[in-house]
């Protein structure tokens, strides 16, 4: 058998998996010879705290891949080489070592990202080595989807319509992994080795064990078979936070310990039965594209508007909206539904999508506070943290990004509480303070009788505070702030 290239070197990064994997499967049939490699980046590790549960999460991930190309090989001394440092120094460094022909790795969309793998390939091209980024993490990239103008789609309707007709069945073709992964080369004396320790990296345990979440290929596959059981009714159970609806497969489908391909088939599959809920979830998975090709095609939504007009806003920055924004990051404003969603994010690293909203709409629209720092608060939180969904959806919660809701649209977090947690059930397992109020207060303590309150053991200003910000008042204030973008919307 005849190959393009005689040695091969996998880098794995946001494809932590061997099944589908795209660069995995080119580089053994490309490849006479092939290492795969993992780099613990201090670039990016460097800006996280010591108590990380993506860092867990990702070691978890390294370690299950390692074990999964060992048992895959069928050479002795197989796996993963794992390295500790900065990856645009370790690659090109790694790859003369190895005396590699080429490099594959899946494609990443961030700014940093994309830095990083140009500097990686200007510096490889310079020795020979040829350095291929392949498409894995999404099913249509950058500018594959264009309008009849030949431009990115900018709102999202439309987009869908032709991201689903071009979803044709090559495009959510599952790719095919060489046989028995022949090709996999056994490592260097040098590279057999245990992988680094979580303390070795600076990073200590959290609680990712005690949250029952684990970070390999075969965990999300028991997520998503258990999703599989309920997804028919994902439409009707999906904005319920109390409820088990969501298909809980974000942060494997950050980390690639699961293939989007494989999750857009089972969609399709489950929508050609007739299940509404596969065919919402289909969308939600279309979104999440949607978000990655705007990322990439309009890189200035980090950290500006996507409609430049709304960076004329005034955002409040004085005491008293530090004050807000702190009681906002600590679940302390006096609204139950926002508050607990507060604590479920910092207690578990995950909060409910349509919490997401109404925690997000109420720091911009309620507190008057730059999108920008409550986004900067959930990247700091989220396991499932991926730049273009979330720049996506605070733009979309500030009115201020492409196809976003309108600015004068204010969620009032009232009536979201009684819609979508009527019994208060979510708020009463993250506010256990407030366990004893009766339904008909628990979405808004303040407006309980003394008595009621006394009963319930709140006591509003010492267990439980009160409202930060009086709804009415904050809506009409916002309408004044936005005032500025009224012709632009």
């Amino acid at each position: 058998m005849s190959f393009k290239f005689q040695r091969g070197l996998v880098w794995f990064r946001r494809d932590l998996r061997i099944t589908d994997n795209v660069a995995l499967t080119t580089a053994l049939r490309d490849c006479k010879d092939v290492w795969c490699v993992f780099v613990f980046d201090t670039t990016i590790l460097a800006l996280l705290p010591t108590f990380d549960r993506r860092v867990e999460f990702l070691h978890q991930c390294v370690a299950g891949l390692n074990d999964s190309l060992r048992a895959a090989s069928d050479v002795a001394a197989g796996g993963l080489i794992v390295l500790h440092g900065v990856a645009t120094e370790l690659i090109p460094r790694l790859a003369l070592e190895l005396k590699v022909d080429a490099i594959f790795a899946g494609n990443d969309y961030e700014p940093y990202a994309r830095e990083r793998d140009d500097s990686v390939q200007n510096r490889l091209f310079a020795d020979g080595i040829s350095f291929f980024r392949v498409k894995d993490h999404v099913i249509f990239e950058d500018r594959e989807i264009l309008t009849q103008t030949d431009r990115p789609y900018t709102v999202f309707t439309p987009y869908s319509n032709s991201w689903l007709k071009q979803l044709n069945e090559d495009c959510g073709k599952v790719a095919p992994v060489a046989p028995g992964f022949q090709g996999l080369a056994p490592l260097p004396v040098n590279f057999v080795r245990d992988i680094p320790a979580l303390s070795e990296l600076g990073f200590e345990s959290t609680n990712l064990s005690t949250l029952g979440i684990s970070g390999s290929e075969a965990a999300a596959q028991r997520v998503l078979e258990d999703f599989l059981k309920r997804i028919q009714s994902y439409d009707q159970t999906r904005n319920f936070p109390a409820i088990k609806g969501p298909s809980y497969l974000g942060v494997h489908l950050r980390f690639g310990t699961i293939s989007i391909r494989q999750l857009v088939n089972l969609a399709l599959e489950h929508k050609r039965r007739g299940e509404t809920g596969a065919g919402i979830w289909l969308s939600e998975l279309c979104w999440r594209d949607f978000y990655f090709q705007i990322l990439a095609n309009f890189p200035q939504v980090v950290g500006a508007a996507f409609k430049p007009a709304y960076d004329r806003i005034v955002w409040e920055n004085d005491e008293a909206a530090e004050r807000r924004f702190s009681a906002w990051c600590q679940g302390l404003t006096g609204y139950p539904l926002v508050d607990a969603a507060m604590a479920q994010l910092n207690q578990t690293g995950y909060m409910h999508n349509r919490l997401r909203m109404v925690a997000g709409s109420f720091l911009v629209k309620h507190l008057g506070i730059d999108w920008r720092r409550g986004e900067q608060y959930f990247a700091e939180k989220l396991n499932d943290f991926d730049l273009s969904a979330n720049n996506g959806g605070w733009q979309w919660v500030s009115s201020s990004g492409c196809d976003a809701q309108p600015y004068f649209r204010i969620f009032n977090p009232m009536l979201q509480s009684e819609k979508f947690d009527p019994g208060g059930k979510f708020i009463k397992r993250y506010l256990p303070e407030l366990a004893k109020l009766p339904d008909k207060w628990i979405h808004a303590p303040w407006t309980a009788k003394p008595d009621i309150l006394q009963a319930a053991n709140v006591t509003l200003g010492d267990n439980y505070p009160h409202p930060i910000v009086d709804h009415v008042e904050a809506r009409n204030r916002t309408l004044a702030r936005y005032a500025v973008v009224k012709d632009k919307a």
